[in-house]
């Protein structure tokens, strides 16, 4: 029964459950070369009752074979699918992915139901039991369209049976946020300064939760907002002053209209340079630094939830950082000037491009400084290169933003596209380079192959 007729196949065996269940039902068996996805959704392979087990999330942890092992069988691995009560394998909280071996126990959150995995060896078919095998096949065929021809009470009523999901998959929040939003619209119908505010902090929303979708990790939301109010503080304190006399009556970075006037496109692109790169990105950069170091000082995990250990919260802080600079920019000096001088609408015009154009302005700018930054906690052996690189990368093109919106409008739009193409690429790099990859919400968009 072991020889050369025989192979071993991996299974799933539910042992801790809520309800009675035969020892053929919570049997499940691994496919050769397939993943089986554990949870409550129907398109799951091992699906759970979704009344009976509300801690299970809709897709919680999958199996995927590895490779194939010396005796001719598959190895697998189990890996968490950012479930939001987690999985634990042997009692230990499960982070990634990690090899199954024979008698491991699998828990779906810390009181759900548990899987052994094993394996069993079985005959090859032969020509005797082929007839039975067929017959067999036939009579699970129909039990199992007889259960899809069944509906459950959850079907009837999905809104029971989602959960945590309907706020962390279905889009829940964002779309409350854009009622809330309407409604302060209408209510501030006739104030026009009130309206702007309302209106600039939404697009500045819509914007940025773009960005956060495409870099697919979680960041807690007030971690994000407390970045953007800080550079916001920043912008109002003395510590303004400091930077504009560094950087613009010290260094060559003056900005002064009346001396731009006969000026080369060179002479102004290095004063664009420290006046606006060096100088800008450095303040709107101080917000992440700061997370970093008060990460460094808490114990896990506020350490990794606050701070920055990898790219991808560089890049969530420094974007944050920069909607709260664009808005204090637009609503408290571009806006108000505008505004008085050609009247309300003119202000509101100029507002939704200011605002939807930092996705390829300040936000791509610091952003991108952001993933250095990173970059640099990850490998901190080559940090002061990799920062340097970044900041005069991110200054460059800050400053070439400014110099060329004062030749054309076709320039102008190369550099936004150029600027937005370095933070996608910024994203997509720190995605692969993420420690937490498999668990991040969006590991399978714009995933490289």
């Amino acid at each position: 029964m072991t020889g050369k007729n025989a192979r071993r196949n991996a299974f799933l065996r539910l042992v801790s459950s809520k309800v009675e269940v035969s020892e053929s039902a919570s049997r499940y068996s691994l496919l050769p070369g397939k993943e089986m996805v554990i949870g409550r959704d129907p398109s799951c392979q091992i699906v759970l009752d979704a009344m009976i087990y509300r801690m299970v999330s809709r897709r919680h942890a999958v199996v995927r074979p590895l490779s194939l092992s010396p005796d001719s069988s598959y190895s697998w691995v189990i890996c968490d699918l950012n479930s939001a009560n987690g999985t634990f394998l042997n009692g230990e909280h499960l982070q990634g992915c990690q090899e199954l071996h024979l008698g491991d126990r699998i828990s779906l959150g810390a009181d759900g139901p548990q899987f052994i995995f094993g394996y069993e060896v079985i005959a090859q078919p032969t020509m005797m039991n082929v007839n039975k095998a067929t017959v067999l096949s036939s009579v699970n065929n129909y039990q199992s369209s007889l259960k899809q021809d069944s509906v459950s009470f959850t079907q009837l009523f999905p809104i029971i049976s989602t959960g945590k999901d309907l706020t962390r998959k279905a889009y829940l929040i964002p779309g409350i946020l854009t009622v809330v939003f309407v409604v302060l619209m209408f209510a501030t119908v006739g104030h026009p300064q009130a309206n702007q505010v309302i209106v600039g902090s939404y697009i500045a929303f819509a914007a940025y939760y773009f960005v956060y979708q495409l870099c697919g990790k979680p960041k807690p939301w007030w971690v994000l907002l407390s970045a953007a109010l800080s550079t916001m503080l920043i912008l109002l304190s003395p510590l303004l002053d400091v930077f504009i006399t560094v950087f613009r009556d010290i260094l060559p970075g003056s900005l002064d209209s009346a001396s731009q006037d006969g000026i080369t496109f060179t002479e102004l692109l290095v004063r664009m340079f420290f006046g606006a790169g060096l100088m800008e990105e450095l303040l709107k950069i101080l917000p992440v630094l700061g997370a970093y170091l008060i990460g460094n000082s808490l114990p896990s995990p506020w350490r990794e939830r606050i701070g920055v250990w990898e790219p991808l919260d560089g890049i969530l802080l420094g974007t944050a950082s920069a909607v709260g600079f664009t808005l204090l920019e637009t609503l408290g000096q571009y806006v108000p000037l505008i505004s008085q001088d050609a009247g309300q609408l003119v202000g509101l015009q100029l507002l939704i491009p200011r605002i939807l154009g930092s996705v390829a302005g300040h936000m791509a700018y610091s952003g991108y400084l952001g993933y250095f930054i990173g970059l640099a906690v990850l490998k901190p052996t080559k940090g002061k290169q990799i920062l340097s690189v970044g900041y005069l990368s991110a200054s460059a093109l800050h400053a070439l933003w400014n110099a060329t919106g004062s030749i054309n409008a076709f320039l102008l739009v190369v550099v936004g596209v150029l600027s937005y193409a370095f933070l996608m690429a910024a994203i997509l790099k720190a995605r692969v380079l993420s420690p937490t990859r498999s668990q991040n919400f969006a590991t399978r968009f714009l995933e490289p192959k």
